[in-house]
């Protein structure tokens, strides 16, 4: 009986990262799709989806209050989703790997864009965009990042990865991230 509600925990855990792995998969397909639907069938579907975020953030926000074994482990979570809501990253591939604590799969990633750049399959505003995403999370994950990585954060980052940096310094201020995300919801709703 020692063990009791470890099997209840990692359950919750298991299908919180699943419903986050749903939305970000949906918002990535919402991307992917976007050349095929019309302006407003975009937006619409685009506001549901930052409305299930939203209300995922805010059962969250009740298990933490409750369940304080779970706030290490759902603080990356909850980062991730504010970081969606807020704007901060644009790709759902990197949200999900920075969700996930997957450094070596964001390495991946920013070697394959490299390799995409050079032979021209990636345009340079793409590939800026996606590499702060990428080097923002991997500091954020305590990776050590290369002097030309640092160079290439300090020159190009914008107001929203700078925001989401300044709320993510201190993963014990839930309440921060938390204001942070609602203000963003409530600037997407209208």
């Amino acid at each position: 009986m020692a063990s009791r509600g470890t099997t209840e925990t990692s359950k919750l855990k298991q299908n919180l990262e699943e419903q986050l792995d749903r939305l970000m998969q949906q918002l990535q397909d919402l991307e992917e799709c976007r050349e095929e639907l019309d302006a407003d069938e975009y937006e619409e579907t685009k506001k549901e989806t930052l409305e299930q975020l939203s209300e995922f953030n805010d059962s969250l926000k009740k298990i933490m209050s409750g369940d304080m074994t779970l706030v290490d482990e759902l603080s990356g979570m909850q980062l991730a989703i504010q970081a969606a809501i807020s704007q901060a990253f644009k790709t759902p591939e990197v949200i999900r790997m920075f969700a996930k604590k997957q450094p070596r799969q964001l390495r991946t990633r920013l070697a394959e864009m490299d390799r995409d750049l050079m032979v021209g399959k990636l345009p340079r505003d793409l590939y800026t965009q996606q590499k702060l995403e990428i080097l923002t999370a991997l500091r954020k994950l305590g990776e050590k990042l290369t002097g030309d990585d640092e160079m290439f954060l300090s020159t190009n980052a914008g107001t929203a990865l700078s925001q989401f940096e300044k709320v993510s310094t201190d993963l014990g201020s839930g309440d921060k991230v938390l204001a942070l995300a609602s203000v963003e919801v409530e600037k997407a709703k209208q």
